[in-house]
């Protein structure tokens, strides 16, 4: 039997096309201007693509210090989003998007704080049962002045709590002042889980109140609020309470699930984008709380996932809404992941109450937020809480029906 004898004029055409595309990349990707313009096109990408990588590797190339070239795209990416003029949108670099990450998981490495900025430091706000900072003994009221020995005075909030994060295991050194005393103490960094929510009961006027507090629309926020109801529910609570104060929102689905927990049907929000479809979030589920009096406490902290919520339930005339006006953001992003481990998180469009309020502003401004339908606030400086006693006397007549 014969062998079928190859051609040969074929494989030295297929050679030559593939040794001219290689070629073509290489000179491409080195030297764009070498070649001609469609195929420069084809192979490099477009004009304003290429001027973007070429001006990448002219400063990698010219300027008087070696910057790396990953450190320059993460430069350039920063750059354009900076320059949308919207401070809800954000570049996260590879390390930064793991820890947002974290952050939306609920956990994230360090001490265990929840602090707020200051000009001179950071105050603690809360510190997380059985995490560093509560085997040191640091306190809420506490305030941190410097980490590592290096003054915090003048640090943006996000880069001094940054300071404070690290690795599980590393140490880190706080100094914070208490009362008239500067104390310095080295923590060991660790694995701390966020405790997105808190409860208790309360009694006014012979009406037993459940209150749940809500910290952030983590993944998974609605499964311990629905708990948490349950149990206050087991305890004999007559009424509840539902404290968004200072929770600044979260996953767009985590607000519609919650806001199910007292919705047995209808419309919770709607959003509308430029490259998202119009969506309509309705309630889902058998509610946990269906018909029992409710207040939805908020400040101007409470914003985005926690203005729908109190948004819709206002709208749906389901609760009152007790506290001081929220933060009035009307926008949600989106987070896009970009293939060297980053991510966007872009402002993709503008969520609607029920009643077709958007809370924000123009475009990405602050706008008028919720005003709330009894007005109360917190004294700091008090150990009582102003607002949530606001609360209970918003029930109390509900609860005597």
């Amino acid at each position: 039997m014969r062998r079928r004898r190859v051609p040969t004029l074929p494989l030295v055409v297929a050679a030559l096309v593939v040794a001219v595309l290689v070629a073509g990349l290489w000179v491409g990707g080195r030297h764009p201007g070498w070649l001609p313009g469609p195929v420069r096109d084809a192979l490099v990408g477009d004009e304003d693509t290429r001027v973007v990588g070429e001006a990448i590797d002219k400063v990698h190339d010219t300027y008087y210090r070696e910057i790396p070239k990953d450190r320059l795209a993460d430069d350039a990416i920063a750059g354009i989003v900076t320059k949308l003029g919207d401070r809800f949108s954000n570049y996260f670099d590879p390390q930064e998007y793991r820890r947002f990450k974290q952050t939306q998981n609920s956990q994230f490495s360090g001490v265990g704080l929840q602090v707020s900025g200051r000009p001179d430091g950071l105050r603690v706000e809360a510190v997380y049962d059985g995490s560093p900072a509560a085997r040191a003994g640091i306190r809420a009221g506490d305030l941190i002045v410097a980490v590592g020995g290096r003054s915090l005075a003048g640090v943006k909030q996000n880069e001094a709590a940054d300071r404070i994060k690290g690795p599980p295991g590393t140490d880190v050194r706080l100094t914070y002042r208490r009362g008239g005393r500067t104390v310095t103490k080295t923590l060991e960094r660790s694995t701390v889980t966020v405790p997105v929510v808190a409860s208790q009961l309360r009694s006014q006027d012979g009406c037993k109140v459940g209150v749940v507090r809500l910290a952030q629309f983590s993944s998974g926020a609605h499964a311990s609020v629905y708990a948490a109801l349950r149990r206050l529910e087991a305890r004999g609570a007559d009424a509840f309470v539902l404290d968004l104060r200072d929770n600044g929102g979260g996953l767009v689905t985590e607000a519609q699930l919650v806001a199910s927990a007292f919705l047995s049907d209808g419309s919770i929000v709607t959003t509308r984008g430029r490259s998202v479809p119009e969506r309509t979030l309705r309630a889902t589920g058998t509610p946990v709380v269906p018909k029992a009096p409710l207040v939805v406490l908020v400040d101007d902290g409470t914003a985005s996932a926690s203005e729908i919520v109190a948004g819709a339930l206002q709208d749906r005339k389901r609760a009152t809404v007790v506290g001081t006006k929220t933060f009035g953001k009307g926008v949600f992003q989106e987070v896009v992941e970009l293939s060297n481990g980053g991510a966007l998180d872009i402002t993709a469009g503008q969520y609607f109450t029920p009643s077709g309020r958007n809370l924000g502003g123009r475009g990405v401004s602050r706008g008028a937020g919720i005003t709330p339908d009894v007005k109360a606030k917190d004294d700091p400086a008090t150990a009582r809480d102003e607002a949530l006693d606001a609360a209970d006397k918003a029930l109390g007549p509900a609860c005597r029906r």
